[in-house]
């Protein structure tokens, strides 16, 4: 296809809004003139940040006679009589925020004939590069006076307004044009590198090895949750997405791997809120001869070290009230039973004896919506999920769970009716979960085929019995402890935003 031809029917492109119209005859009357409008280089010898910090002394009505070739978007114009005024924004990087610098174009400098071009051809959006002296204006901004431009690349699309507030949903479906108007959108993208860089770098100086495990999977399993289905063509089978990493990290493990991670995406076919996407971040970490203390140490450590990168270890939560918060991570990390957690709550003693008739009893007199089909240990941990976690608003080790809430923990050393895990609740979220890690693997095999069944009878959260890995467990595994970190709600955590802001381009409902 030719530069010249339009890339729809022209029919078509008169449905296009106003600006788009405009912006496209500009770009062919640029194509026609010989002057593309999408070249593939143009003149750049400095960066904007560059420039900035070399000349950064240059006084107002000062003028130099260095001539710097620069290239950015347009995000202002101003165009008068003899003189046009610009600012150009460059991209942004993990140590640069986005710069701007003003480029100035007059009529003694560019020519009539260049100017007038300008005028017309150029809009905010458009990427151009501007060679020129460095100057500084009268009222002290750093400028390019320009020599000469050129077009770098012609937006055909208007750029949002600078100065109005976008909407949270036209930040996340158009994160382009969000990327571009405001700087918080750009330190949030630095912000998440540099945790996930923050928790790479803290595992490597701990000689943890970074794996990659398949997403496509025969089994779903490593988590209670609803897997997405899909279909490999190849060899004619039924498979899904991931929902976890642990299954094949402990594989791993059996392997001699002493202590491993991975930092990946996981898919559940589950509900979606300020809290929960269907596609997210999850770090899982696995190390021989530990156990859920070993993995508490090291979480605690994987947040403080992202903590101190980003320079504070107070940082403030508001509640669903509204009320303000400052969470301090510096403080103590408190250990909090379920039990005596929730027997706290609810000023009554709740111990994994309670009758299901009384935990019932319970739910309804808090109004706690439960099914009269769940047992005790899932009456439980509603209850708790409901009336105490988001109360736990300083960091919080939940911890010594009834056993159905990890089908993959061990048994609790000192008290059968429990299991030795735990969920970091910051916030009044969970954050990260951890075990002593379940490896006989005949109590494995009992609680997978008890998943199965549950699977079988119409739980879409069930796990499946997956004879792989249990055959690897029966190769003989170490005493491990394992933990499980989510990766966009530490972003929460640290920026206050929900969890559509975290994710980059979140999966999003299509507009109608």
């Amino acid at each position: 296809m030719s530069a010249q031809t339009p890339d729809r029917p022209s029919e078509q492109i008169l449905d296009l809004p106003e600006q788009v119209q405009v912006r496209r005859e500009k770009r062919a009357r640029l194509e026609e003139a010989g002057q593309p409008a999408y070249p593939v280089a143009v003149a750049r010898t400095h960066a904007l940040h560059d420039v900035r910090e070399q000349w950064a002394d240059l006084e107002a009505g000062e003028e130099t006679q260095d001539v710097v070739s620069v290239a950015g978007r347009v995000v202002f114009v101003r165009n008068t009589g003899k003189l046009c005024f610009a600012t150009l924004q460059e991209g942004f990087s993990p140590s640069r925020p986005g710069t701007r610098l003003q480029v100035m174009l007059s009529l003694a400098e560019v020519g009539a004939d260049r100017l007038a071009d300008w005028k017309a051809d150029v809009d905010l959006g458009d990427h151009v590069s501007v060679t020129g002296r460095v100057v500084c204006s009268r009222r002290g901004e750093l400028s390019v006076m320009a020599g000469e431009w050129s077009m770098a690349s012609k937006a055909l699309r208007p750029m949002p307004n600078l100065h109005s507030e976008l909407s949270e949903e036209t930040r996340v479906r158009q994160r382009h044009a969000d990327l571009v108007v405001r700087e918080e959108a750009r330190d949030l993208l630095r912000t998440r590198a540099a945790i996930t860089r923050s928790i790479r770098e803290t595992l490597h100086g701990l000689d943890y090895l970074e794996v990659e495990t398949p997403v496509l999977q025969l089994v779903h399993g490593g988590a209670t949750a609803r897997p997405f289905g899909t279909h490999l063509n190849a060899f004619g089978i039924d498979m899904t997405l991931r929902i976890a990493l642990e299954l094949y990290l402990k594989r791993a493990m059996v392997g001699g791997a002493e202590r491993v991670y991975e930092m990946g995406r996981i898919f559940r076919n589950e509900g979606i809120d300020s809290s929960h996407s269907a596609e997210f971040t999850m770090l899982e970490a696995y190390v021989a001869w530990g156990d859920q203390r070993t993995v508490a140490d090291l979480v605690q450590r994987l947040v403080l070290d992202c903590a101190d990168l980003l320079g504070r270890r107070q940082v403030t939560h508001v509640d669903a009230e509204g009320t303000e918060h400052t969470i301090d991570l510096d403080g103590e990390w408190r250990w909090l039973g379920v039990y005596p957690g929730l027997s706290e709550r609810v000023g009554r003693e709740i111990t994994p004896r309670t009758p299901v008739a009384e935990l019932q009893a319970l739910a309804d007199e808090h109004e706690v919506e439960h099914d009269a089909a769940w047992p005790a240990d899932k009456l439980v941990m509603e209850l708790f999920g409901e009336l105490v976690e988001p109360t736990l608003i300083q960091p919080t080790f939940v911890c010594d769970y009834p056993p159905a809430a990890q089908p993959l923990a061990r048994p609790h050393r000192s008290d059968p009716d429990l299991i030795e895990a735990w969920d970091l609740v910051i916030g009044g979220m969970e954050r990260g979960t951890g075990f002593s890690e379940l490896i006989d693997p005949v109590i494995q095999r009992e609680r997978l085929t008890a998943q199965s069944l549950a699977a079988a009878a119409g739980d879409a959260e069930a796990m499946q019995l997956d004879e792989d890995f249990l055959a690897a467990l029966e190769f003989g595994a170490p005493p491990m402890g394992g933990l499980g970190l989510g990766i966009d709600r530490l972003v929460m955590l640290f920026t206050g935003v929900g969890i559509r802001e975290t994710i980059l381009f979140p999966l999003l409902k299509p507009e109608q």
